[in-house]
Formats: structure tokens, sequence, C-alpha cells
């Protein structure tokens, strides 16, 4: 949902106290000559005293601005990339992200002022986009100008609108993006571009936020940082010639000639589009508290509890064909009454569950793709048989109990690499987050061995997928394996993926109000590491990892 309609003129959300001040956007880091750093420290005279909170920084490519991997706040460490938990059953996406568009002066705050309103929303999820990343490929002739302050990078023609427009786009359906990292010091960009998910938030902002009709549209809330222009001058100073090693003279000439005038012509008539004007930025902590309440409210319409829609779904259908279930045996049954039995101890449990593993594994293996091959035996005869027709296989362990079927895949799988994703649910909104994520270079042609020991919901599992598909992985070359699974988590994992190969040891019916598995295997990383089950008798397993 967008923001409420506003008039021409833009609520102006009012003023810092005059005692806050705004703090400036890249606090100064000492320059290597004595020049410059006297320089750099009369301007910061001229500039409002900085907030305590904020810790110095140095930036010389887009990459530090468009994508930090995490925010440290006082309360917690919110991870800024990763997948949000907004599909349902069918595995589409139920909500698009909430968009929200920065804009304003060069050096007017906007930075800051995204990374308090990422702190203060204090959501799971959040993406912060910076147009710096966005500069147009310079050509030679351009470079050599950019090299004499003579290039105009405060021009929409200096901007790829058209790779903003369908990089936010994919964000907002929650799908994967390589955003190119702009390289200051050279007016270039680097080689390797980064990838970056689609989040429940995303923050966009850059000087030209507001000047393409397409990127417009995509905005859910527009806001506009109003800084006076001196103090603007001052942190362009401070800025480019502590941060990028270039001189006063050089700056000024640039200011007048191009940073302004584009000020003038381009980015302020931008203000009247805005659902909000934000006076004198980040120090303004009334308007950013005014902010975060209204996006808040937004949010709370956007909220879907994935765990209760998928324990609604698919009450009635069949077990799906995508699914295989070791052959129960009475050695494979006598194995599940020890493991399921809570006086088991805990070396009987480790045993007989890595047994069970292994089977699982080598069961897992038959459905790989093979192809004929004969070899010579010892005795100079033909062997008709087979061999893998794949490139490789890759182990990826969902955390923490998942990484126990490591072992037994190690064993049966020579040179199998390994990766790791931890998902744990959100204590207070019971949803699914990524929390950690490292997988091999190079895994879309590999077949991907999942594994997690136990499936209740699905959500943690589909989630993992979601993130496999990601990397390029095809879908009918992920295998889900696990000791253990609720009929509600096979269905969700199949219905949310149909090709996803799901391979497990036995399925129970039911789960209960908590989303354990009935009768179930209990917390099975407890179980098996020794630690102590948590205070509320709770399943951590199945809790905690929302699997």
């Amino acid at each position: 949902m967008a923001a409420p309609p506003v008039s021409a003129d833009a609520p102006r959300l009012p003023p810092a106290p005059a005692a806050a001040g705004d703090g400036p956007d890249r606090p100064p880091e000492r320059s290597e000559t004595a020049c410059e750093d006297c320089s750099a420290e009369s301007l910061d005279r001229l500039l409002p005293p900085v907030g305590s909170r904020r810790s110095p920084r140095k930036r010389t490519t887009s990459q530090c601005k468009s994508e930090p991997p995490l925010l440290r706040t006082s309360k917690r460490t919110i991870y800024t990339a990763g997948r949000p938990p907004w599909y349902n059953e069918h595995g589409t996406q139920s909500k698009e992200a909430f968009a929200i568009g920065l804009g304003g002066g060069s050096a007017s705050g906007k930075t800051t002022v995204a990374r308090m309103i990422i702190e203060a929303l204090d959501v799971p999820w959040v993406v912060l986009l910076s147009m710096d990343s966005f500069y147009k490929v310079l050509t030679t002739q351009q470079q050599e100008q950019a090299a004499h302050n003579n290039f105009n990078f405060d021009h929409p023609d200096a901007f790829d609108f058209d790779l903003i427009v369908s990089t936010l786009k994919k964000l907002k359906q929650g799908k994967s993006v390589k955003v190119p990292v702009y390289d200051f010091t050279t007016h270039s960009r680097k080689k390797d571009w980064k990838t970056l998910y689609g989040a429940n938030v995303i923050i966009f902002e850059g000087i030209m936020a507001f000047a393409d009709k397409a990127l417009l549209e995509l905005l859910d809330m527009k806001i506009f940082v109003d800084t006076d222009s001196d103090i603007r001058l001052v942190r362009r100073l401070r800025r480019d010639i502590s941060e990028r090693g270039r001189d006063i003279e050089g700056v000024i000439k640039q200011y007048n000639k191009f940073v302004k005038p584009a000020f003038d012509q381009y980015i302020q008539p931008t203000m009247r589009v805005a659902d909000i004007v934000v006076p004198w930025g980040s120090g303004n902590t009334v308007a950013i508290d005014l902010i975060v309440q209204h996006m808040h409210s937004q949010l709370e319409e956007r909220e879907l509890s994935v765990r209760a829609a998928l324990a609604s779904a698919h009450q009635c259908h069949p077990l799906p064909q995508t699914l295989s279930v070791l052959k129960s045996t009475p050695q494979v049954r006598g194995m599940h009454t020890i493991i399921r039995d809570k006086e088991t101890s805990r070396d009987e449990f480790i045993f007989y569950s890595k047994r069970l593993m292994r089977l699982l594994i080598e069961h897992a293996l038959s459905f790989l793709p093979f192809q004929d091959c004969v070899v010579q035996t010892p005795q100079g005869q033909d062997y008709a048989g087979k061999c893998y027709a794949g490139k490789q296989i890759t182990g990826v362990s969902i955390l923490r109990a998942g990484e126990t079927m490591e072992p037994a895949l190690r064993a049966v799988c020579k040179d199998v690499r390994i990766g790791t994703i931890l998902i744990q649910t959100n204590q207070l909104t019971g949803e699914p987050e990524l929390h950690y994520l490292r997988l091999p270079k190079d895994i879309s042609d590999d077949h991907v061995i999942l594994t997690d020991c136990t499936v209740s919901t699905g959500a943690a599992a589909m989630m993992a997928v979601r993130v496999l598909l990601d990397h390029d992985v095809p879908e009918d070359k992920i295998f889900l394996l696990s000791l253990l699974m609720a009929e509600m988590g096979v269905h969700s994992v199949a219905y949310a993926f149909p090709r996803v190969r799901i391979i497990t040891t036995a399925v129970d019916k039911r789960v209960n109000d908590l989303f354990r598995i009935i009768p179930g295997i209990g917390n099975f990383g407890d179980r098996y590491f020794g630690t102590d089950a948590a205070p509320d008798g709770s399943d951590e397993e199945e809790v905690a990892s929302a699997s």
C-alpha cells in the first residue's frame, strides 16, 4: 500500500530542536597529508555536533552504502541480506516488499536517515539500495573529464535508470538481483557485482530518487531530506577531501559548476512529489519517529503468518509423488523405536540416528541421474555398469540439526562440497528468518542434497529451497532429506516446489498447536548434542528453526 496521497506541497515534519543538530553523513577520517588534514579539521568546526551513536566509517565504493551485510543496533543485530517470509503455501510471494524512496541534495544526510529508520523499524529483513551504485559506465573521454572535475555526476543522464527500475522491481517481487559496485576514486564500476535478495523493506536513496516516472511508481513512500545548502557544501568538502583524495579547489569547482545548478534544476523541484519532507535530516528525530510509526502501520497490514497458512493448506490432499519414504523394514522400524523413546540414552540416540542417516542418504543417491558405462575388470572382461551423470554433488545443511547428517553424506559421497544455512524463528512474529548463509561457489550445475533432521510445517525448508533457487540451482536438482517429516511439511514443500525430491525415513500425520510433530522424535538437536531443552519445554529444533 502506498503512502496516503498528499497535496503538491508535501507536509514538512517539525524541525529538530536546535540543540540536536544534524550529524554529517560520513564522519571525518584523517587524511594522509597534513594540508588535507588541516582542511578537514577546519571544516569540522563549521558543522553541527555529531550524534554520539554514529560511528566513523569510510566509503570508497558503493558497496558499503548499498549492501551492508548486517546492522548492529543497541538492541539487536538486523541482517540485511536474506529472504522475506511472505510466501504462501503455493510458494508465491503474497505481498510485495515495502519500498521507501529517500531523496535530497548531495550530502543532505540521506544515508544517515536511512540507517536510523532501519534501526528504529527493527524488522528482520531490510535492503538499503543506493543510487550511487547505478552511475553509468563512462567512456574514455568522460573518464578524462571526470579526472579533471569536468564531468557532471549530478545530472539525470549520469544514472542508469533502466537498471535501477528493473533492479527495484525484482527486489519488490522477492527476487535476487545483481547490483554493480561503484568505485568513486576511479569513477568506474568494479568487475564483481554484489547479490542482493528481496526483503520486507527496501530503502532506496539517492539525489535523483524522484527524477524518473517509472521509478516513482515503484515507491510506496517518498521522503525528501531537506538540509541547509551551507551544511551540504561543508559535508561534501570534507567527504571528498578526506575520503576520496581530492583537493578543495577541485571540489568547489565541481560544486559551483555542476552540483548546485543540478540541485536547483533537478533535485529541489522533486520535493513537491515527496509524501514527507524532513528538515535538518538525521538530527530531526521527531520526524524520523513519525515516519517509523507510519511504516509500522503499513507493515502490519502486510503481515502473514506463514506457519498458520501452511497449517491449513492441503489438509485432504494425497501425499505427493515427489515424496519417497524409506521402506519400513523391521530394521528401520526398530531404529525408529529406539530414537523416538524418551528413555533412550544419548549414546544410543546418536548411534541409531547415524545408522538411519546412512540408510537415508544411500536411498537418496538412487534418485540421482546415472548413465550406462562400460569398464574393464581385472580379469580383462567388460562390465556394463552405471556412473553418475551429473557434474557434482553438494550438501547443504539447515543448521543446527541438519549438520549432524554431514558425516554420513561425506562417508558415501567422495569429494562432496558442504554448505550451511541457518534459519530461526522470530519469537515475536513466529516467522522464519534467514540468519546465516554460506554456500560453495558455482553450485548452479550441481545436484544439491538439502538436509534437516525434522520438518514439521516446512517453513524453514521452503525458505532454504528458495535460497538455493536464488543461486540458480534448478528445482529438479534439489533433494530435501529429513529423518522425520510431518504430512503438513511434505505438502507445503511439494506444492510450493513440485519438482523438489523429498526423501525421508518416516512421515507422521499430525503437528500440535505449537507445530511440534506428533508423535514425533522430540528436540533432535538437544538430544543429539546433549544440550538442555528450551525453558518452556518446547521443541527448539522445530520452533526455533521453524522447520
